[in-house]
């Protein structure tokens, strides 16, 4: 499972025309889901993003997490994270797990985030979304957990 984090002082994501999330402070986590990914994947980014101190405390460092500073989570999913340019131009999204084993390990990131008693927005699996946000910092991390291992 990869998750790219972004700290950001506002973001949402519409479908079209309509907004479906919206969140002021908080982490904008982009989602995908891989072969060989399960309920362990899920989970441990769901506690990492929870428990990631990315917001400054008031020395100005990086010291307190998404709860501490009182923030939210705007979550989505986002297969093309695994998308590999390593031959050709056209990215193959060979490692990507197929919709009907990726949406439950992806509502169960969300479960998991909401669990440690945060507020989560999301986005709409499978659609076509557009996504606004305001970075803060900027400040961008990737989570890894390969299945049965530590990231990579």
């Amino acid at each position: 499972m990869i998750v790219v984090l972004q700290r950001v002082s506002r973001a949402s994501v519409s479908v079209g025309s309509e907004c479906v999330g919206r969140i002021a402070e908080g982490l904008v986590a982009l989602a995908a889901i891989e072969e060989g990914d399960s309920e362990r994947e899920a989970q441990w980014c769901a506690r990492k993003v929870a428990e990631a101190r990315l917001f400054p405390d008031a020395d100005d460092k990086m010291n307190l997490s998404v709860r501490d500073a009182g923030g939210a989570i705007l979550a989505v999913s986002q297969f093309t994270l695994v998308g590999d340019l390593q031959r050709g131009s056209r990215p193959s999204f060979s490692r990507a797990a197929r919709p009907e084993s990726a949406r439950p390990l992806f509502e169960g990131f969300v479960e998991g985030i909401r669990g440690a008693g945060l507020r989560v927005e999301t986005g709409l699996f499978q659609a076509m979304m557009q996504l606004e946000l305001v970075n803060d910092g900027p400040v961008t991390v990737i989570l890894r957990k390969n299945p049965g291992g530590w990231n990579s």
